[in-house]
């Protein structure tokens, strides 16, 4: 018997576009109904393994997605049938090409495949050496991807809780400044999991610290003169108001007015009312004051807009008088438009010290303020390279972690800003450099619009079907059978499909080093041999000052 007539294990009999049905061949017939002759474990009917389909010129790599056995009237009383996705074809010098040109017939040969053909599929993207993880089949094949398509094509990771997104993303990032020395890159931590402090006060980093800068998020200082028009509106303007369209009149006037009077010294001329420039919130709650109280005929009559912005003047000094606004409407630094360059530096890591990653630490921001935090961040990449004419050279990320807290598929209209400009990055971003990255637990609650430009996926374990059906929905149809194999995997496993794989593929990712602080909280241990007592008044006065790290 020669080694290939070992390989072999079933006989096609079943071909559909996309799709093939193999039975394998029972002891009995003297071959081995094995898939396990190159690998550790037995591997037969493993979802997600490979199969090499041959049939005299033309050879087929397919993918497992199911096995089912049958009553017979074989010996053994039973026959095995695999179901099988064509993603392949291996030409006469050995190269792995993607799609489909020539279909087998019934009786073509179902083998194992050797360790050379999984290695020919992987080839194309091996030279980059962005190598994320495994192959599930062999331990010894790293499974790389294509990072341009990656990072510049947008990707979600997807994984129910316990999966290992966090480990994913630690992973994905840490080998990409490692083999992209010129990356730079936003990420949005809003458990403070990638950056933390211990009891001791010393701050730990999953990240070469060398690379990594970490700014909290109530420091960043994203002042309101950094505000489009639109999104002032949505802050400080209630559209039910009746008196909501001379409002918006009065403000644009307003802000249009302010912004002219106090940048007369950047001799632009006449400054646009969404130009990035200082004018003080001050003064525009003055003039809508006064305006509200103006009187005509000497007093004896209300102006014509008297009584008119009541609800805008309360809802401004609530915002103005809330000290968890204060980043946003009474900033410390950014007073002024000279500003705002440094800002930018900081954010995109050319500050000094100059990073590759900025982590943006929002665990400290209380979980009401997050939109406007996250709308503004998102809208700060996007405008920087909008405007950046070196945005070819200068390729941002922006990582969304937890995204469908902020960025939900429907809902409340405080998330309206996030959502329309997490949209307008996933849309229009990578024609401007910006790539993004969305992470989440619930997809079937994150925005259609941002999973939708999505061109790769990279799927943990995934159990609830509401989710998995909403995945399947949205990867290409030739793709959507793998969707149930989400349920069984492992942690740190995942399926990647998508752009930057040149196929389906199972694999188990690298573990990152060092690890994120994203481990759950172990109850025996901690009940077990737990603190007998905690400072109550502590967590009482970090409660009142809205203030978890109690600075």
């Amino acid at each position: 018997m020669t080694p290939y007539t070992q390989t072999l294990i079933g006989h096609i009999t079943s071909v559909k576009a996309g799709a093939l049905t193999a039975k394998l061949v029972e002891p009995g017939e003297g071959k081995r109904p094995r898939i396990s002759s190159r690998v550790e474990v037995d591997m037969t009917g493993q979802p997600g393994s490979y199969v090499a389909i041959t049939q005299g010129d033309i050879k087929l790599l397919a993918t497992i997605t199911s096995i089912k056995a049958e009553p017979s009237t074989s010996e053994s009383g039973t026959t095995r049938t695999v179901h099988l996705i064509p993603v392949g074809e291996i030409n006469s010098g050995g190269t792995f090409q993607n799609g489909i040109k020539n279909y087998p017939v019934t009786g073509a040969e179902v083998h194992t495949v050797t360790k050379k053909e999984i290695e020919s599929i992987f080839v194309k993207f091996r030279a980059q050496g962005y190598a994320v993880g495994h192959s599930m089949m062999d331990k010894s094949i790293d499974i790389c991807m294509d990072p341009a398509a990656l990072f510049g094509r947008h990707f979600a990771i997807l994984g129910q809780s316990g999966a290992g997104k966090s480990w994913a993303v630690t992973n994905f990032l840490q080998r990409a400044v490692s083999k992209m020395p010129k990356a730079h890159i936003v990420l949005l931590d809003l458990h403070g999991e990638y950056s933390w402090q211990d009891n001791s006060g010393k701050r730990h980093c999953a990240f070469d610290e060398k690379t990594t800068r970490y700014i909290d998020a109530r420091d960043l200082e994203m002042p309101y003169w950094l505000m489009t028009f639109s999104e002032l509106v949505d802050m400080l303007i209630d559209r039910a108001d009746v008196s909501a369209s001379s409002q918006i009149s009065f403000l644009r006037d307003s802000v249009h007015d302010l912004r002219n009077k106090a940048n007369k010294d950047l001799g632009i001329g006449d400054i646009s009312i969404d130009s990035p420039v200082y004018f003080s919130l001050q003064e525009m709650y003055d003039q809508f004051e006064e305006a509200n109280k103006a009187s005509t005929n000497f007093g004896k009559d209300k102006g014509p807009l008297a009584g008119l912005f009541d609800q805008f003047l309360m809802k401004l000094q609530s915002r103005m008088n809330d000290t968890r606004y204060d980043f946003l409407l009474n900033p410390k630094h950014r007073t002024s438009s000279d500003t705002l360059p440094g800002l930018l530096r900081d954010f995109v890591g050319l500050g000094e010290p100059k990073a590759q990653i900025t982590i943006i630490d929002l665990s400290s921001v209380p979980f009401d303020v997050r939109p406007v935090v996250t709308a503004q961040v998102g809208r700060l990449a996007f405008e920087f390279n909008y405007w950046n004419p070196k945005f070819k050279e200068f390729p941002l990320l922006l990582v969304c972690e937890e995204a469908h807290s902020y960025i939900p598929r429907e809902g409340d209209s405080q998330f309206e800003g996030t959502r329309q400009t997490m949209q307008r990055i996933a849309k229009e971003g990578r024609k401007y450099g910006v790539g993004l990255a969305v992470v989440t637990q619930r997809p079937h609650d994150l925005s259609e619009t941002v999973l939708a430009q999505c061109n790769t996926f990279i799927c943990l374990r995934l159990t609830n079907p509401d989710d998995q059906a909403y995945v399947r929905d949205l990867v290409p149809e030739a793709e959507r059978d793998f969707i149930d194999i989400l349920s069984s995997l492992g942690q740190g496993e995942a399926m990647a499909m998508g752009l930057a794989v040149p196929l389906p593929t199972r694999v188990q990712l690298f573990k990152p080093d060092p690890p994120p602080n994203s481990n759950s909280v172990d109850f025996f241990r901690h009940w077990s041999a737990g603190p007998d007592d905690l400072d109550v008044d502590d967590i009482v006065d970090r409660w009142r000052r809205q203030d978890r790290l109690h600075r």
